[in-house]
């Protein structure tokens, strides 16, 4: 841990789907003075998240939704995402490649990965590992629509880059990682 912090103690508020800890730490501020901090953290794993892109036809094929949290928010709660989950201790690779066939039905070809980034670092331990791959009619193998016995249910989406990125920019499409690889997409192809 850097020097300039001091874990005082960490307790365990509920242990569910995943963890809520709330940690207790000396914090030395910059003027060398010292501060006491409590933090919430939530853990349930690090994730993967992949656009589908289907580069002759410049299309991507996305997922719908519901996003209880998003309600709680005053937000609609039907949203529009790139297919995503969690690694549930997996490779990276091996786990955004099982979520694209259990969420779309495709097993995308052309898979690249992109980055890792932290979508809420103050409070979520959450990784997520983002990448792109293709799609078309041959990458087609299942049904997709997501893992009934999770509760899934996942409608599939099919629209112009063009027509994704118009949702952006309108309020459409919220969802930080899909923003990120939508916009990803318009620049590199």
């Amino acid at each position: 841990m850097d020097e300039r912090i001091k874990l005082i103690g960490i307790e365990t508020l509920s242990k569910a789907w995943g963890t809520l800890t709330r940690a207790t730490l000396d914090y030395r501020r910059l003027d060398g003075s010292w501060h006491t901090q409590s933090r919430e953290v939530y853990d349930h794993g690090n994730a993967a998240a992949i656009i589908l892109f289907d580069p002759a036809r410049r299309t991507v094929l996305l997922t719908r939704q519901y996003r209880y949290p998003v309600s709680l928010n005053g937000d609609p709660a039907w949203l529009i995402e790139a297919c995503a989950g969690l690694l549930d201790g997996d490779d990276k690779l091996v786990g955004v490649m099982r979520e694209a066939l259990e969420e779309t039905g495709h097993q995308p070809r052309d898979v690249q990965f992109l980055f890792d980034a932290y979508m809420s670092p103050g409070s979520l331990t959450e990784r997520l590992s983002l990448f792109v791959g293709h799609y078309d009619a041959g990458t087609k193998v299942a049904d997709g629509g997501g893992l009934e016995a999770e509760g899934e249910e996942i409608e599939l989406l099919e629209m112009g880059l063009d027509e994704a990125m118009g949702m952006v920019r309108g309020g459409g499409i919220i969802d930080a990682k899909t923003i990120m690889l939508l916009q990803w997409v318009a620049l590199n192809r």
